[in-house]
């Protein structure tokens, strides 16, 4: 398996509520644990030699969920960078944010912004935070970015295309992971997934662990990457 790695494996992180709920307890405590997988996974992704990891923290569409719930959430969020950031400065990896993060809370946008200048010269792992994004509304910002600066759309191709997103630089999810048993992207990399493997599993987040990890991967290792071509006879 070691060399079949992924070198950006995305992750949708789902069922923290379900969890809570099948444990009696209240779904703040589902993200708490949920925070608890977040940090296994990076650590092992870093051990494992993982470039790039993805985790889809908060959507456009989360804003709908109860205003409690939100402001826990990004504390909870500005809490769980606080105390990972000396971890990311250790082990050489970049945070860098996906999505408008002119909307959320100042408090947690300025601990946000301080953990990516902290960590900006590390390059053993890129950690990418999906936070406040939504995949339709990228490709829309990558098209007026590309109007905005006059140049001529017939003349672009998907390689140019994608230096306007926000993954700019980095190649394209090789694994897309999404837990609890739910089987749709919800607006997650829409342009970059077009030739993503998908790993879906019933695991609910706050239960991925290191070991749950290693179960995709070994899946994905036995995979026949095409990417549109035919097998040579």
């Amino acid at each position: 398996m070691q060399d079949r790695l992924p070198r950006h494996i995305a992750i949708i992180m789902d069922g923290n509520g379900r969890w809570a709920g099948r444990h009696g307890l209240p779904r703040v405590e589902g993200h708490k644990q949920g925070t608890r997988s977040a940090r296994s996974i990076v650590e092992e992704s870093r051990r494992l030699g993982i470039q790039h990891l993805t985790l889809y923290a908060f959507s456009k569409e989360n804003w709908s969920r109860p205003r409690d719930e939100v402001n826990f959430l990004f504390n909870l969020l500005g809490e769980f960078l606080n105390g990972e950031l000396p971890t990311l400065i250790r082990q050489d990896i970049r945070l860098n944010i996906l999505g408008e993060t002119g909307e959320i809370p100042l408090a947690t946008r300025k601990i946000l912004q301080m953990a990516s200048n902290r960590t900006r010269s590390n390059r053993s792992m890129q950690l990418n935070l999906a936070l406040n994004y939504s995949g339709r509304l990228e490709i829309l910002r990558a098209c007026r970015l590309i109007l905005d600066k006059g140049l001529d759309p017939a003349r672009m191709d998907p390689g140019e295309f994608g230096q306007y997103l926000y993954t700019a630089g980095q190649p394209d999810p090789d694994l897309v992971i999404r837990t609890s048993g739910e089987y749709r992207i919800s607006n997650f990399l829409l342009y970059q997934s077009a030739y993503s493997e998908f790993y879906f599993t019933e695991t609910l987040w706050p239960d991925f662990d290191a070991g749950e990890l290693h179960k995709a991967l070994e899946d994905y290792s036995r995979r026949n990457r095409r990417f549109g071509a035919v097998e040579p006879v």
